[in-house]
């Protein structure tokens, strides 16, 4: 006859320990099953010597066992005693095969055979043990490994870790810790922030990278791996890296065939969706409960307090409050109504569209890290231009939009359920309108990283913040009257592409109907004249392409590709189709935009065989400014070398302007042709010195400006991230005496930057700290750019690339 327990507990980690632990101290008969021969192997597979961390530090650990930051030796070790001293029952060396039966009455078969009967079970087998694995070309190699046990193991070796977690860092900084190692880490991200990892770990890598001990890429991904070498996907476009092992740390999903044969339901049909749980850890199937990272809870702390909790509630403490709730008690502080927080939490959840899809577990989590405030009618939430890169949903009530930045009357409404704030959150810029509340409401402020971790983890919330944002773009596009309920069938259809750089989105000559709207990025259109791409114009984000073919049921009739990487939507021709047959304003709009864009086409060739020489002249010349990174930039400084006369004055004034920093330099950077672009700062679309900025002192000004404000720390990660070289670490220099102290005394070092030796001389203190020097374009000084200004043959330009890069500027009169 089978032994009988009052609750039978599957997985030795934090949560199931402590669940052991807990039942052990009520005297509840239990038994801990493990499959492995010793206590939480998630633990005990971290690397060797890994600092285990105790977070969230103002979360009270509730458990029978002892946890506190250390060593992961120390920790598994102090485990084991608790589990000793507390008179666990634990069956190690044992899977459980298959679990049967219902609450009061569970059979688990387990491995050998042998069944036990259950009243309860509580599932605390995490997720480490179905990792998400490798699929590009190359992914099932036998370098790429999945785990990491002792870094010091590797000599001499270029490694590569995947992965932008916790444990991708970890591993990366434990095998760049040692330099005798002599290896060459690089850690790939495929984004720009670290979304997901706890701050002191992404300082940790910063630091590892600041010393030279590892490399670190953003925005990159895997696309091949061979013997010796991997290759990557830049921002960029294609590298090709030295790589001995591939370490993939890219997360896990649950177990889902052997839950689901439990008869336990899942919150979604997404591969990283987590069981359905009520807010004592219940599944769908009664009796069974599911703790631990398995319930979206992957922090220790949780873990183990989930553990003691879940026993509380079998014994019959249903009353028991979750360790969170002072902490949570105190955000929901003042907003209207007698709700408790599981009824808040429940409130928001149900009313703001991107949140619908957590359980209640994970809906905690993400509160820590947010906000929810009530605001009053006509209270405003941000002003225009004010810097901001949180998201907002509605929980109750709606907002305006001033949309005019003079006259505030004409507003657009944004109903309860939705959000807004998205703009800053993709692209970095300040605030582009104004938010009033319509009415009483209560919104939730998303941060940054908990949007961009909300959009990681949960795949149905990042479907839900592309979908807004997509009609947002086409209305925003399109115009023509259209309301957000027109687009329901072209939005239905849209497909977010991302388009490495230099890749096509339209091939001349190719059948195909779909329209594709612009993202982020930037697109170049080329024409074949004589057999060779011509230049026609250029895309910023925000345009669209594509209406030609599908309006004259036509063949393409040029060539659309990304200046950089780019995000496009891709939209259904048929869908747009049907739109443009409902909204004459809108088909008339589509009619226009071709008119310009066959004028366009019917210039060049016109212009083939007469003026070949200077089309492809343009042409060239608009191709190397794309390839100097105009495709990207907003704001672009350029100097015609037939004008220019070497003068400086440009540098001068910019230092004069300045502090006594120049912010460019004349002199570097490269030149085609008569066109020069020096080193000054473009003013990125999709800023690579925000990504990665500590203090958060990179933001965009009204006018398009990156600037860097006084908060700068000197850590050097935006002068490291810059792909152009524009931004430099510099002291200050002392204030230098007036220009007129110098032409009448000879009173200080003249126009321009001082030389070195005069700054040290004068400097108050030479133990200044450096900072952050790049071009603010002159914000706040009347006149514009001073290097503009300064130049005395008008060779200095600052153009936005969508201005000079069109073919307007060749003289369509044939002079």
């Amino acid at each position: 006859m089978s032994e009988s327990f009052r609750v039978a507990i599957i997985g030795s980690g934090p949560a199931g320990l402590s669940a052991a632990a807990h039942a052990a101290k009520l005297g509840l008969r239990h038994v801990l099953i493990e499959k492995t021969d010793h206590l939480s192997d998630t633990i005990f597979r971290y690397q060797r010597g890994k600092h285990v961390m105790a977070t969230p530090s103002q979360l009270v650990l509730r458990s029978d066992v002892a946890f506190d930051a250390g060593k992961r030796e120390a920790v598994l070790g102090r485990w084991d005693e608790d589990a000793r001293s507390a008179g666990v029952n634990l069956l190690l060396n044992t899977e459980v095969k298959a679990i049967a039966g219902a609450a009061g009455a569970f059979t688990l078969t387990l491995s050998g055979g042998k069944t036990i009967q259950a009243e309860t079970v509580v599932l605390a087998i995490g997720t480490q043990g179905n990792p998400n694995t490798m699929r590009c070309e190359g992914g099932n190699s036998p370098w790429v490994q999945y785990s990491l046990d002792d870094p010091a193991e590797y000599v001499d070796e270029h490694i590569i870790v995947i992965g932008a977690g916790d444990a991708g860092i970890e591993n990366a900084i434990g095998l760049a810790a040692d330099p005798e190692q002599r290896n060459t880490v690089t850690i790939l991200n495929r984004s720009a922030d670290f979304a997901r990892a706890k701050d002191a770990n992404v300082k940790g890598l910063n630091a590892a990278r600041d010393a030279g001990r590892l490399s670190i890429l953003l925005e990159s991904s895997p696309t091949k791996i061979e013997p010796g070498f991997m290759t990557v996907e830049t921002r960029d476009g294609e590298a090709r890296l030295p790589c001995n092992r591939v370490i993939a740390r890219m997360g896990s999903s649950p177990p889902r065939k052997f839950i689901e044969s439990c008869g336990v339901q899942f919150s979604s049909d997404d591969r990283e969706a987590f069981p359905t749980l009520s807010p004592t850890f219940e599944s769908t199937t009664p009796g069974l409960y599911v703790i631990g990272a398995l319930a979206g809870y992957p922090l220790i702390k949780h873990c183990m307090n989930q553990g003691y909790d879940v026993i509380e509630f079998i014994a019959g403490n249903i009353a028991l409050k979750p360790a969170d709730e002072p902490i949570l008690e105190k955000k929901l502080t003042g907003l209207p109504g007698r709700r408790s927080v599981a009824e808040w939490l429940d409130f928001l959840r149900e009313r703001v569209e991107i949140l619908n899809d957590l359980s209640p577990l994970q809906m905690r989590e993400f509160l820590l890290d947010s906000d929810v405030r009530a605001y009053a009618r006509g209270e405003v939430v941000f002003q225009r231009n004010d810097a901001g890169s949180s998201l907002f949903g509605i929980a109750a009530g709606s907002v305006l939009v001033e949309v005019s930045a003079t006259d505030p009357s004409i507003t657009v409404p944004i109903a309860q359920g939705s959000i807004f704030g998205e703009v800053g959150l993709i692209s970095g810029r300040r605030r582009g309108a104004t938010i009033r509340a319509a009415e009483d409401c209560i919104l939730v402020e998303v941060s940054r990283l908990a949007a961009l971790k909300l959009m990681a983890s949960v795949p149905a919330a990042k479907r839900a913040i592309n979908r807004i944002t997509t009609e947002r773009l086409l209305l925003q596009m399109f115009g023509s009257g259209l309301r957000k309920e027109d687009l329901g069938p072209l939005v239905a259809s849209a497909e977010v592409m991302t388009v490495r750089k230099g890749d096509c989105i339209i091939k001349e000559g190719e059948e195909g109907s779909d329209i594709f709207a612009i993202r982020s990025g930037s697109m170049v259109i080329e024409k074949l004249i004589g057999g060779k791409p011509v230049f026609l114009s250029y895309l910023p984000a925000g345009s669209y392409v594509g209406e030609m073919a599908l309006i004259d049921n036509s063949r393409r009739t040029a060539t659309v590709r990304a200046a950089i990487k780019s995000d496009v939507i891709k939209l259904d021709g048929n869908a747009f189709r049907w739109l443009l047959s409902v909204q004459p304003e809108l088909l008339a709009k589509a009619k226009r935009d071709m008119a310009a864009r066959r004028d366009l086409n019917g210039f060049i060739e016109s212009k083939k065989d007469s003026f070949g020489g200077v089309i492809d002249l343009y042409s060239s010349v608009a191709t190397f400014l794309v390839e100097q990174g105009v495709g990207e930039a907003t704001d672009v400084l350029l100097i015609d070398e037939t004008l220019c006369v070497g003068c400086d004055n440009c540098e001068k004034a910019c230092a004069d302007s300045h502090d006594g920093l120049s912010r460019l330099d004349r002199e570097a950077g490269r030149t085609y042709a008569h066109l020069h672009v020096p080193t000054s700062c473009r003013h990125c679309e999709h800023p690579h010195c925000m990504a990665d900025c500590p203090p958060n002192a990179i933001h965009r000004g009204p006018d398009g400006e990156v600037f860097i404000d006084d908060s700068c720390i000197g850590c050097g990660n935006c002068e490291r991230n810059c792909p152009y070289g524009v931004i430099r670490m510099d002291k200050v220099p002392p204030k230098k005496p007036s220009l007129l102290s110098w032409l009448t005394l000879g009173l200080g070092p003249g126009p321009g930057e001082p030389s070195k030796a005069w700054s040290y001389k004068h400097a108050k203190s030479a133990e200044a700290p450096k900072k952050a020097i790049k071009c603010d374009m002159c914000a706040g000084q009347s006149g514009g750019p001073a290097c503009v200004r300064a130049c005395p043959t008008g060779a200095a330009i600052r153009v936005s690339p969508e201005d000079f890069l069109s073919i307007a500027l060749l003289d369509r009169s044939g002079g």
